[in-house]
């Protein structure tokens, strides 16, 4: 048998592992339950797929990103070792041939979402696999005190009764206490081993700034080199990324509602540093082993310090200087305030959703569980006059009460952008008029469609333009094929699976204790995250580790806070001399451009000497940049 070390050697060419794999690695050999936290960078995937090579059958990796597992997949291929993942877009067909092969031993690895165990095809093929260990990926998923709960992770119990002798490594970037001690208990450990590395991040130099106008200060921040802006929203990445590219930055976007080829490309062409800034909602950068990533700029307030520090732990992976910023204002404040109440509805508009569900699915009460109904979450909210952003929290709070199942495609509805100008479009009336027809009532619908990706309600278009759907999907695939417009239709119709038998709404029994605790954690969450954006005492770093439970000795020394504390002010002529020196390096610079320079605890004191160098004809103010005045 050959050793880790001659593995990892022969497929992944490295010489000695990384802090702790090694460990790892030798307590899944030795059949072992284990508990791996590592951070961000610190190289989980090796920590099954080592094993997953050296032992009989084959590894289950449960992991929940269809597009973190096909990277996953392809860079093994690459690397020769067998590998297959199962996903939501696949056929029927190519998904029992993957489980025939797997089944015959083709694979050593075989990635699936928590939901695939759940499907009676894969249950079918259960007792006839040789599964040597389970590996679950994102493990703080399974925890409902955790930052990232979902229903479907609980599943992964059932793999545990079908494996018993199968090991399982949960791994995690980002778990308190309490979700360790969850994690442990939702996946039946048995006298686990924990391997814990610590949380700190000495090449991070974590800066945190109040920000009136957040696209001046991206500008200003963005490196030379590699650099990600999360955002909150897909349109907003859309936004900074034009804004970025009009000033001459090779920015790529990427979001879930970008087709395939598009995000593919996106990432291509960052991954080669032909763009050298990607702009991206917060699920991008998963499982993507760039080393070299300078800055992660958070553009909107992160939800809380679990995310911050996962997507803050994308920069620096080669242990190189490197920045996590995060740029806030009160708006960001404000929504994380409010995000409690919007995210934990009372108990009355939770029965009103199920009640305007079961009418909405016309489902009687009494009627027998465990069946598919369509549900096209837009027309519902228009039907019964629901907000769709608070909607969808009430709808995922019955969910996680095992009422129902939602798949993805009801949050991530079709979309459409055109691509073309309205002269190449108004061409179309001569040679194709039946698709010009179409464009036109797609413009007249939507207004954003030119900007960006516009999720669209294909049965409200079909309706509107007389067409079945089936006409409409392929009129639109002609358009995008034609370059007119990009399409990006579901994986599959969205759909509800009714899990129990319909009751009265006024008898329905909901955990009302359970999400009381959960509302009053997200709360706790929330308050702590507002509380390390309007931190200006203590360290950075300190605040993180103690979090994350670790109680560290001393201050990081590397953090916007500590660089404060360390500050000491110029005199008041060394100051303007050089000030000065810095303009005439940039011969023209913003205010905002110059005060980045120093510390934030000096940023009244530079401000208060610009406005006196300026009164002095010293400097001159040109728009909202600063250069020398000629003598």
């Amino acid at each position: 048998m050959p050793t880790p070390e001659q593995i990892l050697k022969q497929y992944w060419g490295y010489e000695s592992f990384r802090p702790l794999q090694r460990e790892i690695i030798g307590s899944v050999l030795e059949g072992k339950d284990t508990l791996a936290l590592l951070p961000t960078g610190g190289g989980k995937s090796l920590c099954y797929q080592v094993p997953a090579i050296i032992n009989d059958g084959f590894c289950l990796v449960i992991s929940p990103l269809i597009a973190l597992m096909q990277d996953q997949v392809t860079r093994l291929k690459e690397q020769d070792v067998p590998a297959a993942c199962i996903h939501s877009g696949m056929n029927y067909n190519d998904v029992r041939r993957t489980l025939d092969n797997t089944m015959h031993g083709a694979y050593k690895l075989l990635y699936i979402s928590p939901e695939r165990l759940q499907t009676r095809l894969f249950t079918d093929y259960m007792q006839e696999f040789d599964v040597s260990m389970i590996a679950v990926d994102e493990a703080h998923c399974i925890s409902q005190w955790g930052h990232d709960f979902r229903p479907s992770y609980l599943e992964i119990a059932s793999a545990r009764a079908a494996y018993p002798k199968a090991p399982i490594l949960a791994l995690t970037a980002s778990a308190t206490i309490d979700v360790r001690a969850d994690i442990e208990k939702q996946l039946q450990f048995r006298d686990p081993d924990v391997f814990k590395q610590s949380f700190a991040r000495d090449n991070i130099f974590y800066d945190i700034k109040y920000s009136e106008n957040k696209n001046a200060d991206t500008l200003n921040s963005i490196k030379k080199e590699c650099s990600i802006i999360y955002c909150r929203s897909r349109k907003q990445t859309e936004t900074i990324g034009r804004y970025l590219g009009q000033l001459g930055v090779d920015t790529a976007v990427y979001h879930a509602g970008m087709n395939k080829e598009s995000r593919e490309n996106a990432q291509d062409l960052w991954m080669k540093n032909k763009a050298r800034v990607m702009a991206a909602t917060t699920a991008f950068g998963m499982g993507i082993d760039k080393p070299d990533v300078r800055l992660v700029l958070h553009y909107d307030a992160p939800e809380h310090l679990e995310a911050y520090y996962q997507e803050a732990g994308r920069a620096g992976r080669d242990g190189k200087q490197s920045q996590a910023l995060a740029l806030y204002n009160t708006g960001d404040i404000k929504r994380l305030r409010e995000s409690t109440a919007l995210q934990y509805p009372p108990e009355k508009y939770l029965r009103k959703i199920y009640q305007a569900v079961a009418e909405y699915l016309q489902i009687a009460i009494g009627t027998e569980p465990d069946q598919y109904y369509p549900f096209d979450l837009a027309d519902f909210c228009r039907k019964f006059s629901f907000k769709a952003n608070e909607a969808i929290h009430g709808l995922k709070l019955l969910e996680q009460e095992n009422l129902w199942t939602l798949s993805e495609s009801v949050y991530n509805p079709a979309t459409i952008m055109f691509t073309a100008d309205r002269y190449n479009i108004d061409g179309l009336a001569q040679a194709h008029p039946d698709l010009h027809y179409l464009a036109v009532g797609l413009l007249r619908m939507y207004n954003t469609v030119f900007h960006f990706p516009t999720h669209v309600r294909e049965s409200a278009i079909g309706r509107q333009l007389r067409m079945t759907r089936e006409e409409l999907a392929a009129k639109l695939e002609r358009l995008d094929n034609m370059g007119f417009l990009k399409y990006n239709k579901p994986g599959e119709g969205p759909q509800m699976f009714f899990h129990h038998y319909r009751v009265d709404s006024r008898n329905l029994i909901i955990d009302l204790n359970r999400i009381h605790t959960l509302r009053k954690r997200h709360e706790a969450r929330t308050d702590a995250m507002i509380a390390f954006l309007e931190n200006n005492t203590e360290c950075r770093e300190r605040i993180l580790l103690s979090y994350f439970g670790e109680r560290p000795e001393k201050d990081c020394g590397h953090c916007d806070v500590c660089l404060d504390k360390r500050y000491v002010p110029f005199p008041s002529n060394e100051l303007e001399k050089d000030m000065l020196n810095t303009i005439k390096e940039h011969r023209s610079i913003s205010l905002s451009q110059l005060a980045s320079h120093y510390p934030a605890i000096a940023k009244t004191e530079v401000m208060e000497l610009v406005r006196r160098m300026i009164d002095d004809r010293i400097l001159l103010l040109e728009g909202s940049n600063l250069s020398v005045a000629e003598k």
